[in-house]
C-alpha cells in the first residue's frame, strides 16, 4: 500500500469551472440563461466565457490577477463566474448598494486591474476611482451592456464586455489552476461591524461547497432557478457554479420587487430561488389571487422565518429551507436537515424547528459548538451556550493582507465563527447570538436574537434589533429597536411591547427600553447594523431604576 501514491491521473486540481465544459456537452442546446429578451443554451454560454477568458489573456491578464465586477444579476455577471477564472485570474463581484468611498477602498485594496462595470453604474464607478492618489493606477474600464441599455451610447465599442467577447477565441482551452489551493474569488464582507474584509476562497473550496449545496438541497438536473439573490453576495452561495453542474436555466433580474418575483415564477415555472428573510418578508405580503401553479423551493439564511410568513409562504405554495453560511463559508456550511415526519406537526412547533440552523451539511468535516473560556464543548441540552467552530473544505484561504485577522479566525485547529449558538440533544445546532451581542444582565447571557423572535411575534410589529443599555444596577439591558406595520391603525406603546415581551420571556430577558424608528440601519446586503444600534443606545445613557 505504501508504493501507492498520488499521481497526474487521479491528483487532478479540483474545479467548479469544469462544471460549464460538462454543461456544455450535456445539456448544449438546452436554456442556460433568460434575461428580458435574451436568451442563450449551454453550449452558447460555454463559448461566450471561452471567448471573454481568450480576450482578457490578450489584454495581459496574468494568473491569479484581480478582475472585478460591478452589476447586478444580468447574464453578463453569471458569465463572468466562468470567464474570469478560465483565463487564470481571480474574480471579484462588488456589491452595488456600496458608495464611491468604499467602492474605491476595495478597488485599491484588491488591486484590482481591470473592472467590468454596469453601464448605468458608470458615473459612480468613475467617482470611485476619482478619489484614487495620483500615484496609483486604477483598474482598466469595460462598460456592460444589456437588453435595458443601448451600446451605441458607449463611444469606444472596444470598450464593451460584448467587443471582447467578440475578439476573443471561441476554440480557447481554458487555463485550468496550477493547484487546487490557488485562489479563485475575492469576496469582501457586508461590514456589519464597519470594517469589511476581503475573504479568498480557492478551486477546490468552491467545488466542495457547489456540489454540497446541491446534493444538500436535493436539487435535481435542470432546475428552473431564479435569480433574487445578488450574486455578488458570496457569489450567490456558489450557486453560479452549481447550477451548470445540473444544467438548470438561470432567470435574471435587474432589479425586482414581490409582483416581478411572482410574475417570474409563473412565466417560467420557478422551481428554485435563495432569499434573504427581507425577501420573505415582502413575497408573504404580496396579495395573490391564489396559490402557486407549482411548488417553489426557496432557501433562505439569517433570521429564520417567524411563524406568521411560514404559514403565509407554505399556503401559497413556496417550501422553506433555513440555513446559516458565511462569506467565509463560500455558501450554507450548516442546514436545518427537516425530517419527513416533522411534516405533521402543528405550525408552532414546524417553526421552532426550521428557527435551528441544523446540522453541517454532508462535506462538511465538523462543527462544534464550544465554551468561549475553556474551548471546551458544551453540553447538547438546547441551553449551554457556546460559539460555533467549523472545519470543512469550503472554508476560506484568508483574509487578503490581513494575516492578524486570518489567525485570530483559525484557532485551534477550527475557523471560528464569532456567532454564539446551542445543541440540542438530537445534535442540531441554533443560533442565539453574535458573539458580540450577547447581552449580560446581572450575570445572565440573553440571546438578542431569543428576544427579537418574540418581539417579532407581535402583530403589530415589523422589524426588530436588540442590543445592550448600560444599567446602573443590572450592568446592562436589552433595549429594542422597533419599526411597526404601517397598516397598523392603533400603535402600540413602549409599556405594551414590554408587557407583550414580559408574558413570553424571562424577566431578566425582557427589554427594559424600547423605542420606536423609522428604518433600522443596514449594511447594503440588509444586514442590520447593530454597532449603529449599540452606539444609540449607549447614548441614551445607563438606566438608574431597571431593578425588577
Amino acid at each position: 500500500m505504501d508504493t501507492l501514491k498520488p499521481n497526474s491521473a487521479n491528483s487532478s486540481p479540483l474545479t467548479p469551472i469544469g462544471f460549464l465544459e460538462r454543461a456544455a456537452i450535456v445539456y448544449g442546446n438546452y436554456t442556460s440563461i433568460i434575461y428580458n429578451n435574451t436568451t442563450y443554451t449551454w453550449s452558447e454560454t460555454y463559448r461566450r466565457c471561452r471567448q471573454l477568458a481568450s480576450a482578457l489573456v490578450s489584454l495581459g491578464i496574468e494568473r491569479k490577477q484581480v478582475v472585478t465586477v460591478f452589476a447586478p444579476n444580468i447574464p453578463a455577471l453569471y458569465e463572468l463566474h466562468f470567464a474570469v477564472p478560465m483565463s487564470g485570474a481571480t474574480l471579484n463581484t462588488i456589491n452595488t448598494r456600496l458608495d464611491a468611498h468604499t467602492i474605491s477602498v476595495l478597488l485599491r485594496h484588491s488591486e484590482s486591474k481591470l473592472l467590468f462595470v454596469d453601464y448605468p453604474s458608470r458615473n459612480l464607478i468613475l467617482e470611485a476611482i476619482s478619489l484614487f492618489p495620483s500615484d496609483t493606477s486604477p483598474p482598466s474600464l469595460y462598460f456592460i451592456t444589456d437588453d435595458d441599455v443601448e451600446s451605441s451610447l458607449i463611444s469606444d465599442p472596444d470598450r464593451t464586455y460584448e467587443g471582447l467577447i467578440a475578439k476573443g477565441d471561441p476554440a480557447f482551452k481554458w487555463i485550468r489552476p496550477e493547484s487546487e489551493w490557488d485562489p479563485m474569488v475575492l469576496n469582501y464582507t457586508s461590514g456589519t461591524t464597519s470594517s469589511p474584509k476581503g475573504v479568498v476562497h480557492c478551486h477546490r473550496g468552491l467545488f466542495i461547497m457547489a456540489l454540497d449545496t446541491l446534493i444538500d438541497w436535493s436539487v435535481p438536473k435542470q432546475p428552473v432557478f431564479l435569480w433574487v439573490l445578488p450574486m455578488f453576495h458570496g457569489n450567490g452561495w456558489s450557486f453560479t457554479w452549481a447550477m451548470a453542474a445540473v444544467g438548470a436555466i438561470n432567470i435574471c433580474l435587474r432589479k425586482f420587487d414581490g409582483a416581478t418575483i411572482y410574475d417570474a415564477i409563473r412565466r417560467y415555472q420557478v422551481t428554485h430561488m435563495c432569499c434573504a428573510p427581507i425577501v420573505l418578508n415582502m413575497l408573504s405580503s404580496v396579495q395573490q389571487s391564489g396559490p402557486l401553479p407549482n411548488r417553489v423551493q426557496i432557501m433562505t439564511g439569517g433570521s429564520p422565518p417567524p411563524a406568521a410568513i411560514l404559514s403565509r409562504m407554505e399556503a401559497l405554495g413556496f417550501v422553506l429551507s433555513h440555513g446559516f453560511g458565511m462569506t467565509e463559508t463560500a455558501g450554507s456550511i450548516i442546514t436545518c436537515a427537516w425530517k419527513p415526519e416533522w411534516d405533521r406537526l402543528p405550525l408552532t412547533d414546524r417553526a421552532r424547528l426550521k428557527a435551528r440552523q441544523g446540522v453541517r451539511t454532508a462535506a462538511t468535516a465538523a462543527i462544534d459548538v464550544v465554551d468561549t473560556k475553556s474551548g471546551a464543548s458544551v453540553k447538547w441540552d438546547g441551553s449551554s451556550l457556546g460559539e460555533i467552530v467549523l472545519r470543512g473544505g469550503s472554508i476560506t484561504l484568508g483574509y487578503l493582507k490581513n494575516p492578524g485577522a486570518t489567525t485570530e479566525s483559525m484557532k485551534a485547529g477550527w475557523f471560528h465563527t464569532g456567532d454564539m449558538g446551542v445543541i440540542y440533544p438530537d445534535g442540531y445546532i441554533q443560533i442565539k447570538d453574535r458573539l458580540k451581542d450577547v447581552i449580560i444582565s446581572g450575570g445572565e447571557n440573553v440571546s438578542s436574537v431569543e428576544v427579537e423572535s418574540v418581539l417579532y411575534s407581535n402583530p403589530a410589529v415589523h422589524e426588530a434589533a436588540v442590543v445592550a443599555r448600560p444599567d446602573e444596577f443590572w450592568g446592562e439591558t436589552p433595549c429594542a429597536f422597533v419599526t411597526l406595520k404601517t397598516s397598523e391603525s392603533k400603535k402600540p406603546s413602549e409599556k405594551e411591547i414590554i408587557e407583550f415581551c414580559r408574558a413570553k420571556l424571562p424577566h431578566y430577558m425582557v427589554p427594559k427600553t424600547v423605542i420606536f424608528i423609522d428604518e433600522l440601519p443596514k449594511t447594503s446586503t440588509g444586514k442590520i447594523q447593530k454597532f449603529m444600534l449599540r452606539d444609540m443606545a449607549k447614548s441614551l445613557g445607563p438606566l438608574q431604576k431597571s431593578r425588577m
